[in-house]
């Protein structure tokens, strides 16, 4: 599974309303995401380590800033992580560990597609319970590899 990892240095309500807009989008792309916040602007008595609704919350520790957690975890997880992020700093180190990158606005616009394509194609009664499957119906059309061989070998007659 993709690990997506998001900074951002919101307010206590913009944090609520982050978690529960990609909450949203989980149900719909069934990823392992992460969101890294800034340890000085936690909550009281918040753990370093939450998760609300299936959603991983991290607070970066006393002194230490979200990047650094988020380019630690990008190093961790190297090609398995996409890290979202408009920092250039931050997208740089991660791409340096072989971590994918997008920034904030490009990932905003692919949950709002996703939200937009969901609810374009459910009907109402359904519901989210519907998933689009991209597995392939039917008989593969390539040859195997061995009959290709012997069609190109004997095409050269």
């Amino acid at each position: 599974n993709d690990i997506l990892e998001l900074y951002a240095s919101y307010p206590t309500s913009g944090r609520e309303a982050l978690v529960s807009r990609l909450a949203a989008y989980r149900t719909l792309k069934p990823h392992r995401i992460t969101v890294v916040f800034d340890g000085i602007r936690a909550p009281a008595f918040s753990a370093a380590r939450d998760q609300v609704k299936g959603i991983q919350i991290v607070f970066s520790r006393d002194g230490e800033l979200a990047d650094a957690v988020i380019v630690r975890m990008a190093r961790q997880e190297r090609e398995k992580a996409i890290v979202v992020s408009s920092d250039a700093a931050v997208a740089r180190a991660a791409e340096s560990c072989g971590a994918a990158t997008l920034d904030s606005p490009e990932f905003e616009a692919r949950v709002a597609m996703a939200m937009a394509l969901e609810d374009a194609d459910t009907p109402e009664e359904e519901g989210a319970a519907r998933r689009i499957s991209t597995r392939k119906k039917g008989a593969g059309k390539r040859l195997s590899k061995r009959m290709r061989q012997h069609q190109n070998k004997t095409a050269k007659l």
